[in-house]
């Protein structure tokens, strides 16, 4: 029974050598001094406002990105004990002592690190060679542009981290399919990948699209799956399920718990309350919970509201009034009522506020006891500063002329009756005997003489988000026309900037243009019936562009459609599938393109050169990389390589 313990418990663990190598020297370019500076980096000013606000707990909604990114950052915070205490106000202010700027910046330079080991596993499983993997890790390691962004309390680190992490999962699990389908390895996989798809959209938005290649990718695999004519239907069901819980029902769950989470963490009143509802404002600590305490839940007649419109989105939008009026003639020759101006108002304030009364009296208190206002009463709302009643008329609005104006009345002793009678709508109500219930109940008002529905919003105006310094449009980023100053020493000359290794952005863009004319000549090829490469290797050069040019094309042409400001430091992600393709080119055209042994050694010599150059250019500009060097006025203008590079040079 016991006849185990008579043999040694042996233990077999595969290392490889090569992924601790470069985990090793990616940990050491990511974590060296990563302390300096000890002053805010450029977009840290932006996240570490939220940061502060998950450490106090307090309400706050980005509109740009998901939650998740931020809890990660905020992770870093919490395990360094920062209390949220600093004053995220100004790029370059030195750190105060109780900010743990290690602990906030380790992660994304943990994912930094990381993403270098990531990307030898990929090309591996793609099935190129160790030299080939081992090329494609050394690019990702070296680019300055990587290593000055993971650096930094910044995302993009973290954002390429869970996009590698997807396209391995997915691979991993692709070369099991073949020979280990539902075993504990494929299981993992599969449901790493749709983890890791869900994460990459939990950071960022345009994560969406790395999730959409992969689905897409999962897609087509699973269609020739559904031919395999080996597979019983029972099996090819199976298979199909499988990929949907892990693809589909997972990444949707695991979204949904980011901001379940989110919400749980901030239960404190802050500044982005006001975009929310007021149902939800009144749940916060501190806020309009603190306001509503011991407040009636239940309008009546007499009682003072504020109105607060749901199609103010994403700025919240207040009914308001004021004692100014509508001028006589507007601009446009257009005439107007002259009445009392009525809007809608951002913020909260005094002339928000409107008094509930019954049109058959003329007090304007609330009865003993109080009668309640219910779905389908007539009510006047009375202006609470100016007593005036909310009134319209057949006149056109002064901004939506085809909408009736809205206004306080006031009577000018002229030919136009005040219309001030309003019947009260509940939208979510019960019955038709709802009463109106103060935060809860969603109401219209619907004007008794035009039947025209009370609705006002504020009118957003676009700002010009261009004028930026630093912004950029796409199509400078391919050449590396544009960098970033990111911080600049207070005394010296010592900066840090978000610019790149041009050899390895000039080479990773030749390599994908490589790629479509070799693809686009082997397709003619094809059909002309010659084929060029052996199947297998057809189908690998297939997948491997798809994944490569397709995370290129996911993560950058979607910014031509984009009206908000743009960064070099959004092309990243979309550098790094160019990075992974260059050196499988490069393999490919040794492998099949060299004729004879001298065409290989020459190509070898011109790709180690290459290297060698990317290798050069990285420790040239490591001084604006790590920014721990002050150089001279005549160093740093021989780092101008581009006239349109900004390298800030002091003037003394």
């Amino acid at each position: 029974m016991l006849g185990f313990l008579r043999q040694p418990l042996v233990v077999t663990v595969d290392i490889n050598l090569n992924v601790v190598a470069l985990t090793g020297v990616g940990l050491l370019s990511r974590l060296w001094r990563l302390t300096y500076p000890r002053a805010v980096v450029f977009d840290e000013v932006y996240y570490g406002q939220y940061i502060s606000f998950y450490m106090k707990r307090i309400f706050f909604l980005d509109g740009s990105g998901p939650p998740f990114g931020h809890m990660l950052l905020a992770l870093g915070g919490y395990l360094g004990g920062f209390d949220g205490n600093f004053l995220w106000n100004r790029i370059g202010a030195e750190y105060s002592n109780n900010v743990p700027v290690w602990s906030l910046r380790l992660l994304p330079a943990l994912a930094g690190a990381f993403s270098v080991p990531m990307a030898y596993q990929i090309v591996l499983e793609l099935n190129f060679s160790h030299c080939t993997a081992m090329g494609a890790a050394l690019l990702m390691l070296i680019e300055n542009a990587l290593i000055t962004q993971s650096r930094l309390i910044l995302l993009e680190s973290v954002l390429i981290f869970f996009s590698l992490l997807s396209v391995l999962s997915y691979l991993k699990f692709s070369n099991l399919q073949k020979h280990s389908p539902f075993s504990r390895s494929w299981w993992f996989w599969l449901v790493l990948t749709g983890v890791a798809c869900s994460c990459t959209v939990g950071i960022k938005y345009m994560g969406i699209f790395t999730y959409l290649l992969v689905l897409s990718i999962a897609a087509v695999h699973a269609w020739h799956l559904i031919g395999d004519q080996t597979l019983s239907n029972v099996s090819v069901f199976c298979h199909l399920l499988a990929r949907a819980v892990a693809l589909l029902v997972i990444p949707v769950v695991m979204y949904l718990l980011f901001f379940y989470v989110h919400l749980i963490l901030l239960c404190r009143s802050g500044p982005h309350d006001q975009i929310m509802s007021s149902a939800f404002q009144a749940s916060l600590e501190g806020g309009l919970a603190r306001i509503t305490r011991g407040q009636p839940l239940e309008v009546a007649y007499g009682s003072q509201v504020t109105l607060r419109s749901v199609f103010g989105k994403p700025l919240p939008c207040w009914l308001h009034s004021h004692k100014n009026t509508y001028p006589m003639i507007y601009e446009n020759g257009r005439g107007s009522s002259h009445q009392q101006q009525v809007t809608c108002y951002p913020f909260k304030d005094v002339n928000n506020w409107w008094i509930v009364k019954d049109p058959g009296r003329h007090q304007l208190v609330v009865n003993n006891p109080p009668r309640p206002v219910r779905h389908g009463d007539l009510v006047q709302l009375v202006h609470g500063m100016t007593t005036r009643l909310l009134n319209t008329h057949d006149v056109a609005a002064p901004l939506s002329p085809h909408a009736q104006e809205v206004s306080c009345y006031i009577d000018y002793n002229i030919s136009m009756p005040a219309q001030n009678l309003w019947r009260l709508e509940i939208v979510n109500r019960e019955s038709d005997k709802d009463i109106w219930k103060t935060i809860m109940s969603e109401v219209r008002f619907v004007h008794v003489n035009t039947s025209a529905i009370l609705k006002w919003r504020m009118l957003m105006l676009r700002t010009d988000d261009s004028e930026h310094k630093y912004s950029s449009t796409p199509l400078e980023w391919l050449t590396l026309d544009t960098n970033i100053a990111y911080w600049l020493h207070p005394t010296t000359s010592a900066q840090i900037h978000l610019l790149g290794n041009i050899v390895i952005w000039a080479s990773a863009s030749l390599a994908m243009v490589t790629y479509t004319l070799l693809s686009f000549w082997y397709l003619l090829r094809r059909r002309r019936n010659i084929c060029d490469l052996p199947e297998d290797c057809w189908l690998r050069w297939l997948l491997t562009g798809t994944l490569c040019c397709g995370g290129w094309a996911v993560n950058y042409l979607p910014f031509f459609m984009m009206e908000k400001t743009l960064f070099l430091y959004h092309y990243l992600p979309a550098l790094t599938f160019q990075i992974l393709l260059l050196p499988m080119v490069l393999q490919h055209v040794n492998d099949y393109l060299c004729r004879s042994q001298l065409q290989s050694h020459v190509f070898s010599a011109l790709v180690v050169a290459g290297y060698a150059s990317a290798c050069h250019v990285f420790n040239t500009l490591r001084p604006l990389t790590y920014g721990d060097t002050s150089l001279s006025t005549s160093e740093l203008k021989a780092l101008r390589w581009k006239d349109s590079w900004d390298i800030l040079i002091r003037k003394h």
